[in-house]
């Protein structure tokens, strides 16, 4: 466990963890950094392959590229459905604030490199979803740790609908699959977390 961190328990990071959308301007240091990454390099793996690979953003100019890529590309899927042009400018302008004003980006991605291969379809496929549900643990231990640290962060759906254009903005291995977009850093927001009663989410047999 990291220094400062002791009596802080597992409960205390699973129920008191929010998804952040606003930080403050103040940088991250990279040591606390690389401590919310090895505590996410510690989630269960399939096969034990640890799947997961991770890109960090901290320069500005980066950041921007990034945002304004996903944004042209948000703007092109949305004209297509039929969405009015001032929804679809107020959606880019929000993503483009979300990603550009975090202090810290974390790509979560995942290769399928070292994972088992068949030859047929479906088991192709399941592998791939193992390789995911590997990557979204590991996105987890993330979150939590950042919380455990005093840090704000939020789990952006958003590479999964256009992840060749992350990997282009971003300059990663062709073989990794952008999963997540983790943004980063102090919070400057509080947030109230609801959940729906046990009896809505369970059943037992």
């Amino acid at each position: 466990m990291p220094d400062g961190l002791h009596g802080f328990t597992l409960y205390d990071a699973i129920f008191g963890r929010r998804s952040l959308r606003r930080y403050r301007p103040d940088p991250v240091p990279d040591s606390l950094i690389e401590d919310v990454l090895h505590a996410a390099t510690y989630a269960p793996s399939a096969h034990n392959r640890q799947p997961w690979r991770f890109a960090i953003t901290c320069q500005e100019a980066t950041k921007a590229e990034l945002a304004r890529a996903m944004g042209e590309r948000l703007r092109h899927d949305l004209t297509a459905d039929g969405v009015p042009i001032e929804v679809i400018e107020a959606d880019a302008a929000r993503s483009y604030a979300r990603i550009t004003s975090a202090p810290v980006l974390i790509t979560l991605c995942l290769t399928m490199a070292d994972m088992d291969v068949y030859p047929d379809p479906r088991r192709s496929q399941l592998e791939g979803v193992m390789a995911a549900q590997s990557a979204a643990m590991a996105g987890q231990n993330l979150l939590l740790a950042a919380h455990a640290h005093g840090l704000g962060a939020c789990w952006m759906c958003a590479p999964l609908f256009c992840p060749d254009v992350v990997i282009s903005a971003l300059n990663l291995p062709e073989d990794w699959q952008p999963q997540g977009l983790i943004t980063l850093g102090y919070p400057a927001q509080e947030r109230a977390k609801t959940r729906k009663p046990l009896g809505e989410v369970v059943v037992w047999r």
